[in-house]
Parts: structure tokens; C-alpha cells; sequence
């Protein structure tokens, strides 16, 4: 039989909690205070704990703070009758497991209480899988050992040691630089420096000077003489992410550098000799951009010395638990944190995503339910609500088919009568994925003129094409 201990000195209180618990088969154990409390905790360890913030002799938080020292496992609810920020922000920094506030309300007490039970009886299952959280957990670690990655590993291996150009090709969020680091560190210039820039985060005149410095004067502001990447890289690697958003212009001068391992600043007369390995990435398809005349074919066959394709994350969901482990373990590093694991219902959840973002969305979804995780357990209800993306399966039938205006209506109708508790996110969603496939369509798919016409950058459209799921090719798909 599962304890529920309360603490606190309204007899009302104490009432409300036996006519709840105890017909569910809970014992429900009342303390007054906060000596009171200790004993009880001392003659029968409760599963959870509820204590209230004002005892007649001692303070509720410093009491939640003594029980957990007792014993890290409890989970403790708070409760309070004052409604301010500061109670509740001081509770959860103790590490408690929730808090309820005065009045109290029946629906949420057998909520909140509910999911401690069950994060209580999930570790008592599972309690050989507590553990002293690692200390050397890296964060630029590939991880998986699926057979798409497996083929990478192998390609790894296979031209590390040579000083060929590698092209690396995969969806956003794939890892495409930690193969590139991979490259660099099993390679012969590891002792070397290694770079990195990303050529769609930087304009196409900065782009320029910091791929190969300027002089003095070149341009306005230019006030001191700047050594580019191609120098300071010199017997190194660097890695050119995105390279398929590289300017006509910069993707001349990168041939050369390729061709002669030469270039001169901007602004200058001087030529520079460098000798340095390049890895480019891109999710883009540069045989298409080639055919468009919107990529060089000779800069394009340079760069595809040897090519590494990054399979996305819904084709290698065997790795997705294992994943799941090492985005935890960095979680619990980063957050001081002691999440066990996740629970086989939140990992099925996360299972039937279609992970538009990857590998990179996915350990955003770990670190925020981590964050939020009142326990040793990740259950279903502490991960972050995923925003709508293309469905795993059309069969569904909450599948989202909506390519139109005319099916706007449709949707809304149909999420209120599934019950959708998002409602609002959801339909924005929609309108947001109908109006940029549009825009991208009228375009050709040309972000830059795309984000002028719809007036937001074009950092903000990418962020956006890539929650929404929006594919471009030679025609835009709005992904559902």
C-alpha cells in the first residue's frame, strides 16, 4: 500500500486528502507540524509527501528541504496560500516535485499527486538503475549504432586520413559538424587548428573578409588589416557549413582556393599560400542548384571529393533511446539534475515524432524535460508539447492533409472534436506553413526574396520552414 504523508495543522486539510486517497487504496498519514512530521516520516516512510508552507513551528520549505535530504527519491508537494512568484520559485529550487496553492482544487490534487505516485513507483522498479552521474560525458560525441550510422562511422574511417575534400550531406540537426570534427580528429592534421563557420549566418560581405581577411581601408570600417579563416587555418581543417547558400561571387574565389591553395585579402595586391583541408555541408541539393545554374558544376565537383549523407533521425529510431541516454546524461551535467530515465510512455511519445529537426530537436526536447522533471523519472507529462510537424503516418486520423485556405476551417473543426488542448498553436501552425509555401512557391523558393515579401528575416523564415516541415525542391511542399 502506497503512504501519503500531509503535513499540515488545518484539520480541513487532512480531511480533504483522506477522502480523496484513501478510496483509491492510499494510507493517508496526517502531522501537524514540522517536528510531527519528522516522526511520522521516521515510523512510516510515505511514497510522496505533501507539506504546506506555514507550520506552527518551523517552515514548510525548510522541512520539504529535510525530507529530501532523507530521502532523494520522495517526491514532495508544496502547498501555499500565497499566490506569489517567489513561494513557488523558492519551492522548486529545493528540488520538490510540485506545488498546490489555497484553495485547494480536488482535480488538480489527484493530478499532480498521480504522477508522484507514479515517478515514485517507476524508481522503486527500477531502483538498480540509480547512479553517480557522470562526470565525463562529451557533448561532441556521435551517438548511435544503427545501419545508416554505421555506414557513416565507416566513411569516417575511410577518409580521415586522406586529403580529399568531403562533402557532407544531411537534413538540419543531423551532426553534420560532428562528422566534420570526427574527420578533423581521426585525421593526419589533428594537431592542427580546426574552424568552422556557418556561410548562412553570416552576410555575403562578411562572409568574404572573414573567409580571407582584409587590408586597411579596404572598405568602411575596415580600420585595421584582418587575417581570414584560410590564414589562421593554415595546415588545418576548416568546415564550411551550408555552403549551398554561398554567394556566385564567394564561390569563385573558394574554387581557387581549392584549385591553387592561394587567394588575396579583400582590398589587397598580395597573394597568400595556405595549405588547409576543407569540409563543407550542406542539406541542400546541390545537383539541383547546379542544374539551376544557381551553384558552380566546377566549385561542385571539387567539393565532392568524397561525400558522407547523414541519415535523419525517423530513419534511425533505433538509436532514439540511446540518444535519449546521452542528451540526459549532458541534461543532468548542465542542470545539476539527477534524471534516472525516461519512462517507456514518454519514450513511445518521442518514438512516434517526426523529428523535422533532428538530432538537434531532439536534445532541446531532453534538456526542457529534464528541466522540468520533478523526479528520477521523465514521464509523459513533463515533456514539452512538439510543435506540429509532418506526420509519421497519413493513416492517422488526426493527420493534417490542410494545403489550402479552404481546409483551415476543417482543421480547427477537427482538432475540437479530437480534443485538442493546443488548439491555438496548432492552427497557427497552419497558417503560418499556408502562407510561406506560398510566398516560397511565388518565389521559386528563393528565401532571401521570400523573407523581404513576408517581412521577417531570413533567419526567422529558415527557423520557420524548418519547424513547419517545409520542403524545397524544385516545388515547395508544405510537408503534410
Amino acid at each position: 500500500m502506497e503512504t501519503l504523508l500531509v503535513v499540515d495543522d488545518e484539520p480541513a486539510v487532512l480531511n480533504l486528502f483522506q477522502h480523496v486517497f484513501q478510496p483509491l487504496g492510499h494510507r493517508v498519514i496526517g502531522a501537524g507540524g514540522f517536528q510531527a512530521a519528522l516522526a511520522a516520516f521516521a515510523a512510516t516512510p510515505p511514497s510522496v509527501a505533501v507539506v504546506d508552507v506555514v507550520l506552527p513551528d518551523g517552515a514548510g520549505l525548510e522541512l520539504a528541504r529535510k525530507l529530501i535530504e532523507l530521502d532523494p527519491r520522495l517526491p514532495v508537494i508544496v502547498i501555499t496560500a500565497a499566490n506569489t512568484s517567489g513561494t513557488a520559485i523558492a519551492a522548486m529550487k529545493l528540488g520538490v516535485f510540485d506545488y498546490l496553492t489555497k484553495p485547494l482544487n480536488v482535480n488538480e490534487i489527484k493530478q499532480i499527486a498521480a504522477r508522484a505516485f507514479e515517478v515514485r513507483r517507476l524508481e522503486n522498479e527500477h531502483a538498480a538503475e540509480l547512479y553517480e552521474p557522470s562526470t565525463d560525458v562529451a557533448d561532441e560525441e556521435i551517438i548511435g549504432r544503427s545501419a545508416g550510422m554505421q555506414v557513416v562511422y565507416k566513411s569516417i574511417g575511410r577518409v580521415a586520413t586522406r586529403n580529399v575534400t568531403v562533402l557532407i550531406r544531411g537534413e538540419s540537426g543531423t551532426g553534420k559538424e560532428l562528422v566534420a570534427r570526427a574527420l578533423f580528429q581521426f585525421g593526419s592534421r589533428s594537431q592542427g587548428p580546426f574552424m568552422a563557420i556557418n556561410c548562412a549566418a553570416i552576410p555575403e560581405t562578411l562572409l568574404e573578409s572573414e573567409l580571407f581577411g582584409h587590408e586597411k581601408g579596404a572598405f568602411t570600417g575596415a580600420d585595421r588589416q584582418r587575417v581570414g579563416r584560410f590564414e589562421q587555418c593554415n595546415g588545418g581543417t576548416l568546415f564550411l557549413d551550408e555552403i549551398g547558400d554561398m554567394s556566385p561571387v564567394l564561390q569563385s574565389k573558394l574554387l581557387r582556393v581549392l584549385q591553387q591553395q592561394q587567394f588575396e585579402r579583400v582590398g589587397g595586391n598580395q597573394t597568400i599560400q595556405t595549405d588547409v583541408r576543407l569540409i563543407a555541408a550542406t542539406n541542400r541539393d546541390l545537383e539541383r542548384m547546379v542544374a539551376d545554374g544557381q551553384f558552380r558544376s566546377d566549385l561542385y565537383y571539387r567539393l565532392n571529393g568524397f561525400s558522407i549523407e547523414i541519415p535523419p533521425l525517423r530513419d534511425r529510431l533505433e538509436d532514439l533511446e540511446t540518444l535519449i541516454d546521452h542528451f540526459r546524461e549532458l541534461a543532468n551535467k548542465e542542470l545539476s539534475k539527477n534524471v534516472v530515465r525516461f519512462s517507456d510512455e514518454a519514450i513511445e511519445r518521442l518514438r512516434h515524432y517526426f523529428w523535422p529537426g533532428n538530432v538537434r530537436q531532439l536534445q532541446s526536447v531532453v534538456k526542457q524535460a529534464v528541466l522540468q522533471t520533478a523526479g528520477p523519472v521523465v514521464l509523459p507529462d513533463f515533456l514539452p508539447s512538439l510543435p506540429t510537424g509532418r506526420p509519421v503516418s497519413s493513416s492517422s486520423e488526426s493527420s493534417q492533409r490542410v494545403v489550402g485556405t479552404d481546409d483551415l476551417m476543417e482543421l480547427i473543426d477537427s482538432k475540437m472534436a479530437f480534443g485538442e488542448v493546443n488548439l491555438y498553436e496548432a492552427v497557427i501552425d497552419q497558417a503560418e506553413r499556408i502562407l510561406i509555401t506560398r510566398v516560397l512557391r511565388m518565389t521559386g523558393g528563393n528565401q532571401v526574396e521570400a523573407a523581404k515579401m513576408l517581412g521577417i528575416t531570413r533567419t526567422t523564415l529558415r527557423s520557420k520552414i524548418l519547424k513547419l516541415g517545409i520542403t524545397i525542391s524544385h516545388s515547395v511542399e508544405s510537408g503534410q
